[in-house]
């Protein structure tokens, strides 16, 4: 692009907005708190209790049952239902609203004069925007400056990449026809070249805009969701079969244990259907409360509110979550491909030195020769798909453009460009597979500027400009070429700057040039990234860098990032690469650490190869060509700086393209593993407790140790209170000292299962214990104040186990001041169930306890503690 355009003015924007709208898409409804609420009422759970409640209201009529009991259902089933929802729904919208906003696509635009970067929805109709390689076209228009090829192929189903020109002044084209060779449509990709667009239709008056109202995405559920709604399922069907079977024991024991057997005496007991219908309600009741326990809900709405609750920090972290599956994939990964500039590097590109074909060198463009200078000069500025604007105070702008380009601008000014303004005639932008860019220009000077890889170019010179700007044979290649090999071990890598009469396509270079420089260009690597490369490795997880540049470049780089350790670490070039068969390449795989001068299709061969021998694999891009190994990788890391398209491909976006935010993202995605795992914990102990002191309770003469009320409030503390607690849990850098999880491995492992297992038994034993044992009996005041007891035991000792259960450390407050949700909400269920006690009267079955009953309640509750580290002593001295 050699144009230069003024764009609209404030007025004209504001005037246009109002006639024809802004580019924002209609969005289609999302599921309002009402929508879900009105699913809930739908869940299994709260029918069986609106039966229960609906039976208890019949028999309340009847005489057989109290109000109180149905009232204090409906109030629990309502509370409970709408806090559920509450939760769900806050958490599930906080998510998707951080997720939009982090993820809002920017575009380059001219405005009154200046280019500056505005937000898609933005966009009016009018606008000149700028195009480059790898955007989304954001709206649709016509092109008014430079050609493009793009891929419209989910708009008119075209598999072939369409050419794009600029429309000639005064030609008219037929509007909507997306194969017309002018038009732009919104939603296309650019996979090559730069241009201006003139915005002729904007929002739902566009192309996609029309059809996107008529599109339906189908949501997948990630890998992660899927283990979880499988294990509630297991545990659904069990609690439902156990309440089928509870039904059937209690009525078996009031009707023949109870009867002793006797014929006549069941005769009559079913003579009287007052008490015979009572009994059956009351089975009922108790399968209600085996189920309500039993059926874990809460289980597959745990991961988005541990992510909604992380959102934010990963956000800090400069980790932003496209896809779930991505995050929870992350803490899995044992391979890992990553992109070198940038992400391992700094990516603050400096040029350090020119050297000119005399193999004379230079620090700094000033030290240059003025004739040479203007060559050199014109060769960078005019070969570029980058553009160099102005800002409002007139300073040099460059906008687009990958690190290595704006490291070769920064290295010219503006003011230097000495041949007048240049025709562009033609241009063909850098490529990773190409490895050169090339402008064809017309005017003072008619030549092709090339720049782009030595190998590709510096054979092939017979000529060079020496300090008057004059041609002269070329002769020092095999000096330059050692000059080239010294600066590669200094980790500075090389660029080519030259000049050719032939002509340049796609496909081919020419084969005489004349030379008009080498750049020598650092990029220092991150401390920061040898750090978190170390901590990847020590997590088990193994890092090949992936460069474009040479060989002895790349060795001198993994080197300084501490990836080359060892002798039998393996380097690659791409050709040796692609001379390998599959399975030779997959035997060198576990020693890999290098792919030097790598193309995009080396990405996506490794991944697939590295999948085949069953390893977890991450790949990170951000170019077109990446998108490809994104989305075939088990986590796809896509640079913040990246195109639109790497983006969407990618499952997880780094927003600061650095390889500690890419360690970050693994230590995130193990601790959201590990904090579901906690909460299956607490939340198995409680439904094991609960369950097993359900089913003993009627044949020990105790028929409701827990009311369906105060079921429900055990429930909500073991599915949202807890989801909540367990879901702010501290990053711990141990967690990275771990082996990887493999992709099939059972969320619920051994470990867990005996926590769980054990103090769901010993909460049983102390709960049947206190009710049935005697000797607890007489420090209560009365059987209403012993139930009051254990309900409160029952909670409290499910608060004391949460401390346990958040840490496999005997230490019970390891890393507990990182999570104050965790604090604040036990705190909470402590207070509001001693509220409970006062208020809860007979609708919760509770009366107010004294000092002395608290005592023993408090003393049995926090047991808990004791108990468990003794477990964890024995666990761990048989784990020896």
């Amino acid at each position: 692009m050699n144009k230069t355009f003024v764009g609209l003015t404030k007025e004209e924007v504001e005037e246009s907005r109002q006639k024809h709208g802004s580019n924002a898409l209609t969005e289609k409804e999302s599921e309002t708190f009402f929508d879900k609420l009105k699913g809930n009422f739908d869940d299994p759970i709260i029918k069986i209790l609106l039966v229960a409640l609906v039976l208890n209201l019949i028999f309340a009529f009847l005489g057989y049952a109290e109000w109180f009991e149905a009232f204090g259902i409906a109030i629990a089933v309502l509370l409970a239902t709408l806090i559920g929802t509450w939760s769900e729904f806050s958490n599930e919208t906080a998510f998707q609203k951080l997720q939009e906003d982090a993820s809002k696509i920017t575009v380059k635009v001219f405005r009154d004069g200046h280019v500056t970067e505005i937000s898609i929805d933005d966009i009016v109709q009018g606008d000149e925007i700028i195009l480059q390689t790898g955007d989304k076209i954001p709206a649709d228009g016509i092109l008014i400056d430079g050609s493009l090829r793009v891929d419209q192929a989910s708009l008119n189903g075209e598999s072939d990449e369409a050419k794009k020109e600029t429309l000639p002044e005064g030609a008219t084209y037929e509007d909507g026809d997306t194969f017309n060779k002018h038009a732009l449509f919104r939603g296309a990709v650019i996979t090559s070249g730069e241009a201006v667009m003139k915005v002729t239709k904007v929002g739902d008056a566009s192309f996609f805009g029309q059809m996107a109202a008529e599109l339906t995405v189908e949501e997948r559920e990630s890998p992660l969701k899927l283990k979880l709604a499988d294990l509630a399922n297991k545990i659904s069907k069990a609690g439902y079969t156990a309440g089928v079977l509870i039904f059937i024991a209690f009525m078996i024991n009031k009707i023949f244990v109870e009867n002793n057997f006797n014929g006549a005496k069941i005769s009559e007991y079913f003579s009287q259907l007052g008490p015979v219908g009572n009994d059956i309600v009351e089975a009922f009741i108790l399968a209600v409360i085996v189920i309500v326990v039993a059926v874990p809900e809460g289980l597959p709405m745990m991961i988005a509110m541990v992510l909604s609750q992380n959102m934010k920090k990963m956000l800090r972290d400069n980790i932003l979550v496209r896809k779930l599956e991505g995050i929870e994939t992350s803490g899995s990964l044992n391979m890992l491909f990553s992109d070198k500039t940038g992400t391992i590097t700094k990516g603050q590109l400096d040029v350090v030195s020119y050297i000119n074909g005399a193999n004379t060198s230079f620090d700094k463009l000033g030290a240059i020769p003025e004739e040479l200078k203007k060559i050199v000069s014109t060769t960078i500025l005019n070969n570029t798909n980058a553009v160099i604007s102005e800002d409002d105070q007139g300073a040099v702008v460059i906008i687009g453009g990958n690190p290595t380009e704006k490291a070769v601008l920064a290295f010219v000014e503006k003011d230097e460009k000495s041949f007048g303004t240049l025709e562009h005639v033609s241009a063909i932008p850098f490529s990773s597979a190409r490895k050169f860019s090339a402008t064809q220009v017309a005017g003072e000077w008619n030549t092709t500027l090339i720049k782009g890889a030595p190998e590709k170019i510096l054979p092939n010179c017979s000529t060079y400009y020496d300090e008057q700007g004059q041609k002269q044979p070329f002769t020092k290649l095999a000096e330059l070429d050692n000059e080239i090999n010294e600066l590669a071990k200094k980790s500075i890598r090389v660029l080519i700057l030259a000049t050719t009469d032939e002509i340049v396509t796609e496909e081919s270079l020419p084969s005489d040039y004349t030379l008009v420089g080498i750049l020598a260009i650092r990029d220092d690597v991150r401390p920061e990234a040898v750090e978190a490369i170390h901590d990847v490795q020590q997590a088990g997880v193994q890092v090949v860098m992936i460069t474009g540049d040479r060989k002895e470049t790349a060795i001198a780089i993994a080197k300084d990032a501490k990836i080359l350790q060892s002798p039998d670490d393996i380097v690659l070039t791409s050709q040796e690469l692609n001379d390998m068969p599959d399975e030779e390449v997959k035997s060198l795989l576990p020693n890999m650490r290098v792919i030097a001068r790598a193309l995009p299709t080396d990405k996506s061969r490794l991944v697939r190869l590295s999948q085949e021998i069953g390893l977890v694999v991450g790949m990170t891009g951000d170019g077109v060509n990446d998108s490809p190994a994104l989305k075939r990788a088990d986590v796809g890391f896509a640079m913040g700086s990246g195109t639109e398209v790497a983006k969407e491909a990618g499952d997880i976006v780094i927003l600061d393209d650095n390889f500690k935010s890419i360690a970050q993202s693994i230590l995130f995605g193990r601790t959201i593993y590990r904090s579901i795992q906690k909460f299956i914990v607490f939340q198995l102990t409680l439904n094991v407790g609960a369950l097993l002191i359900s089913f003993i309770a009627p044949f020990i003469g105790i028929d409701h140790p827990l009311t369906i009320t105060q079921m429900l409030w055990v429930n909500l503390v073991m599915d949202t209170l807890a989801a909540l607690a367990f879901g702010a849990e501290p990053t711990l850098k141990r967690y990275m000292k771990e082996k990887p999880k493999r992709r099939d491995e059972n969320i619920v492992t051994r470990s867990m299962f005996s926590a769980f297992a054990f103090q769901g038994v010993v909460i049983t034993i102390m709960g049947l214990w206190m009710l049935k044992g005697g000797f607890l009996n007489q420090f209560f005041s009365s059987e209403l104040a012993l139930t009051t007891g254990f309900f409160s035991f029952f909670i409290l000792y499910a608060v004391f186990n949460g401390f346990n259960v958040r840490t496999e450390k005997l230490n019970i407050f390891d890393n507990l001041n990182r999570n104050k949700m965790f604090m604040r909400i036990m705190l909470l269920i402590i207070v509001v169930q001693i509220i409970m006690t006062f208020v809860g009267g007979p609708i919760l079955r509770t009366t107010a306890l004294s000092v002395s009953e608290w005592a023993i309640v408090l003393g049995l509750s926090v047991l808990a503690i004791p108990i468990d580290m003794a477990r964890k002593l024995v666990v761990k001295a048989m784990g020896k």
